[in-house]
């Protein structure tokens, strides 16, 4: 049974399309680039799927069922995509249920249990849990964008398992859909087994206890004595012991299942009390070995968790700009690996003692004084960002060889663990790689990847024989081959090696039993494909890039064809770090769409599949790629969070620029582009170049005529422009040049005269930055929006050539302008002069902040400052900097908005294809905050475009931050 081979499928099947379209209310989408998308998870395969299925409802996801029944075609669910070993990618039906499926049903906050749909994302629950004072313990390092009905199917862990236990301890119930189509909750059985059942299920259920009741003896000499197994299916919940100890729910067999034997309609949770406070003791160790072997003393004190950072972590970390600072903040010296112990509770006291206690078994061990205490909440919100972000930070290396997740979560006794770790590292010595780790000392399973390039052929072997080495080293110490990422393609082969062949077998009879047709999630958990079946792989022998892709930017810095502009793209793992809902930038467009197409991690798959010809020849230039770039805001937010560096903004600029050259340049975008010319002229005749918003019927006639949004008004051109002339002052301090951008320069000058006073006031003699022609110096970047990159190069050329002889810091403005000479200058025109350029511009409060250099200021007419960050500003680091400055006025409160994109980014939001998208990008937190700020406050926003966006949707002002501090420079 179940060896079905379903020889119909054929990935994008229109008969299959129209089908579903006509008999459900989902989206349904089967195009070559939506394929391509769901076509990868975080692991090292690659397998197209049929089609893709987005459920609005449950009967939705019912009919796609029976319709898949009928016509022979599997199906898969999906949550994030987050998988890493290949269980979310199948030649199937694919069903993603993120984008609606995400509602918390009910909250029972006396018996301790929430009902949720599949799709919800484990940080949005605990959200919407923390009113009550409760949350769900489950916490893998993916939190904020794996789903709990994915945490289910891989019966997730995370950091506190040692605590709390894994997904099947803490799922109490699971409403299931089966493939022959009966519904029935899984939970706690009833004596009376046809009590409420259908037949169906009934005859079932009583066959698996059957199994349970055959296999018990079996099932206790084989499965690995270790919290942490979630490898086959979890039969030991059939047996008669477990039903004795209360163990017997059969919620407990789907978990971990991997799909394959049911779609989860809602699930049952068990919730517990939030412990408000905690404590972080970061423990030093010389050797990788000494870690190991103190992780079985440190467990003694009752931690919340032992998590471990190895070397090439703590290096790797050091790297990455928003990590570098919190690793700088751990690390005491050179150590080898940390420990990081967590402990937990309600009495800061008693937390203090457990330190202390950690600090005398860190000296009992022959370590005193190493453990750095991290009591501070946002210290310990930045450690909690480097820990989560380990496996990305273990990607970002650059170039073909990669840690390879294939043997990571392998689990064995803490007293084995310095053992086991030393004679794997041995392993990878004589394949000639090395291992990096990192993750849950505190239960023995940490998350080891040997550096291999998928791409050769030699590595395979490798990688297969390591795996091969590894687990039978796993045998030898009774440990478990999977703690924690499941089986997937990666290791479900590996089940009879493991679990003799008698427990396979009874993993079969469980399948079939539940889906005898083979339809759900076939060829995982059992009767699986070899694990290096390179036809599966994300890279493939066949697999090139595109020669006739010359890409117009410098890629360098990546290794690998098209000048290292496919390496890039490649950095992305797709474990989708973009997917998150926090309050930093990424990913804007998704936030709003909840499109895979219109996130960091689908954007680069689509490009990555346009530039080795899987898209068709020229895709780069084609229309898939564009409409997959099409919401990209450009606003760097990957650039900085995405752990493994992946900008989306740089490779949109090289889309645009194919666009350009196949299809040419609308009027549109060649109007904006050419705005820093024609501006200069506009000023002159302000009401004319206004009138577009002044005489009715023109606005109309722009959006038919340009797309130019009739429900918008346009900044207004100024006739008291800003002359190059004003940036004149004296002062005993240093000169420093202002960079005028055209922004500034002719709608808001006051902002810039504003900054004249500042930087005067602050002491230092200002001198404009200007070309020896006379025609205002302009960074490019409107002509980098449309694609115009000799345009723009000529601009930096310019710029670059006016600005050298020079050592004086470059004051800006205008976030996206100044940040342009920091970023894209250094790949148009890459050499030293754009190095030593980029190493001394600042935004005016970040120079402030650094030089610490404003003398004393006045305080204002106003209580409380709202302070918006622009999105550039945050990619690069010089948000805080605008907090800090302003908060040296007297008396004045700033507070910043927790908010991403404001949605206008430049030309954006002006656009009438944009406007709902962008409205809906400021709607989610900052338009909100700016209408619940008091009258009195003030409303800051350093970005242009931010502060008519802040206009146009709720009706305030909002200043520039040195039209603030101008207002406190000034005497009162």
């Amino acid at each position: 049974m179940n060896a079905i081979h379903h020889s119909k499928v054929r990935p994008g099947d229109p008969a299959l399309a129209a089908r579903l379209k006509r008999e459900t209310e989902g989206e349904v989408k089967f195009a070559p680039a939506d394929r391509g998308r769901y076509a990868t998870d975080a692991s090292i395969y690659q397998v197209e799927p049929v089609g893709v299925l987005v459920p609005k409802t449950i009967a939705d996801v019912q009919a796609a069922l029976a319709i898949c029944r009928e016509a022979g075609v599997p199906v898969l669910p999906r949550g994030g995509g987050t998988s890493q070993c290949g269980q979310t990618v199948n030649r199937a039906l694919v069903i993603d249920c993120t984008k609606h499926l995400r509602r918390v049903l009910e909250v029972d906050e006396a018996a301790g249990i929430a009902r949720v749909e599949p799709g919800i994302a484990l940080g949005a629950l605990n959200d919407a849990l923390k009113s009550r004072k409760k949350f769900f313990p489950v916490d893998p390092s993916t939190w904020a964008r794996c789903t709990i009905g994915g945490m289910a199917g891989n019966n997730s862990c995370g950091s506190k398992s040692i605590r709390y236990g894994l997904m099947a301890d803490n799922v109490l119930a699971i409403d299931a859909l089966l493939a022959s189509g009966e519904r029935h909750t899984f939970g706690e059985l009833p004596d009376n087994l046809g009590a409420g059942m259908p037949a169906g299920v009934a005859a079932l259920v009583q066959s698996l206890r059957a199994l349970g009741a055959a296999e018990a003896e079996e099932i206790a000499a084989r499965f690995p004595k270790q919290l942490r197994r979630v490898g086959g299916y979890n039969i030991e919940a059939l047996t008669p012991a477990a039903r004795a100890e209360g163990r017997g729910n059969l919620a407990r067999l789907l978990v971990g299942s991997e799909g394959t034997l049911a779609f989860s309609a809602s699930l049952d949770l068990k919730l517990w009390p939030i412990k408000p406070r905690k404590v972080l003791g970061i423990c030093q160790f010389p050797t990788f070995r000494a870690a190991m072997a103190a992780s079985q003393h440190l467990v003694t004190l009752n931690p919340e968790a032992v998590e471990l950072v190895d070397r090439t972590m703590i290096d790797l970390g050091r790297s990455i700009p928003i990590y570098r600072a919190t690793i700088d903040q751990i690390v005491r010296g050179e150590p080898d690996s940390l420990l990081i112990v967590e402990f937990h509770g309600d009495d800061d006291a008693a937390l203090l003692r457990d330190l202390d206690r950690l600090d005398e078994m860190m000296g009992d061990l022959g370590y005193p004084g190493a453990v750095v205490r991290a009591t501070d909440a946002a210290l310990q919100a930045s450690i909690a960002e480097v820990r989560e972000a380990g496996l990305n930070i273990m990607m970002s290396m650059k170039g073909d060889g990669k840690p390879v997740s294939f043997i990571e979560d392998t689990a064995v006794d803490l007293p084995d663990l310095a053992d086991y770790t030393e004679r794997l590292n041995a392993v990878f010595e004589r394949h000639g790689t090395k291992g990096t780790w990192y993750a849950h000392a505190s239960v023995g399973c940490l998350h080891v990847r040997p550096v291999l390039n998928m791409k050769d052929g030699a590595d395979v072997a490798k990688m297969r024989a390591i795996a091969e080495e590894c687990f039978a080293l796993v045998r030898e110490y009774k440990g478990s081959h999977s703690g924690e990422h499941g089986d997937g393609i990666v290791r479900s082969e590996f089940h009879e090696s493991m679990f003799g062949a008698r427990i396979v077998r009874a993993f079969e009879a469980v399948k079939d039993g539940f889906d005898p047709e083979g339809l759900l999630n076939p060829g995982r958990v059992v009767r699986a494909p070899r694990m290096d079946d390179r036809s599966l792989f994300r890279y493939p022998p066949g697999y090139r890039a595109d020669e006739t892709v010359k890409p117009a930017l410098d890629w360098s810095a990546w290794p690998g064809p098209q000048g290292g502009f496919l390496g890039a793209v490649e950095m992305c793992n797709n474990n989708g770090t973009c997917r998150k809902f926090d309050a930093n930038v990424m990913c804007p467009s998704f936030r709003v769409t909840r499109e895979e197409q219109h996130l960091t991690r689908g954007r680069a798959n689509t490009l990555r599949l346009a530039l080795t010809g899987q898209l068709g020849p020229d895709a780069l230039a084609g229309d898939e790629v564009a409409e997959a770039l099409s919401l990209c805001v450009s606003c760097k937010g990957c650039k900085r969070e995405c752990p493994t560096g992946v900008d989306m903004a740089k490779m949109k600029i090289e889309v645009q620029h194919a666009r350009a050259r196949k299809h040419g340049i609308k009027l549109k975008d060649r109007i904006i582009a050419e705005l820093p010319r024609w501006a200069p002229w506009a000023a002159r005749l302000p009401e004319v170049a206004n009138a577009r918003d002044t005489i009715p019927g023109l606005a109309g006639l722009s959006e038919r005529m340009l797309g130019l949004a009739a429900g918008r008004t346009l900044p207004k051109f100024r006739r008291d422009v800003f002359r190059d002339r004003e940036a004149v002052t004296g002062g005993p301090k240093r000169e420093v040049l202002l960079f005028a951008d055209t922004f500034n320069r002719y709608y808001e000058p006051e902002v810039l005269r504003d900054a004249v006073t500042v930087l005067g006031h602050a002491g230092y003699r200002v001198r404009p930055a200007r070309a020896p022609e006379g025609r205002p110096l302009c960074c490019g970047r409107t002509y980098l929006a449309a694609g115009m990159v000799d345009r723009a190069r000529e601009e930096a050329r310019r710029t670059l050539e006016a600005l050298s002889g020079t050592d004086a810091p470059v004051i800006g403005l205008e976030p996206s302008c100044l940040t342009t000479l920091r970023d894209e200058f250094l790949s148009l025109l890459p050499g030293e002069e754009s190095r030593k350029l980029s190493e001394r511009a600042f935004l005016a409060t970040e120079f402030l902040a650094k030089e610490d250099g404003l003398l004393p200021l006045h305080g204002i007419q106003a209580p409380r400052a709202h302070i918006h960050g622009h999105c550039h500003q945050k990619a690069f680091g010089a948000f805080p900097a605008a907090v800090k400055t302003l908060r040296r006025i007297p008396g004045l409160e700033v507070a910043p908005i927790a908010s991403s994109c404001c949605g206008m980014a430049g030309s954006f939001g002006y656009e009438a294809k944009n406007l709902e998208a962008s409205k809906a990008m400021a709607e989610l937190s900052l338009i909100p905050a700016v209408r619940a700020a008091a009258p009195e406050d003030l409303i800051v926003a350093d970005g242009t475009s931010c502060r008519h966006q802040i206009r146009d949707l709720a009706g305030r002002e909002a200043l520039h931050s040195v039209q603030v501090l101008a207002r406190a420079a000034r005497p009162a």
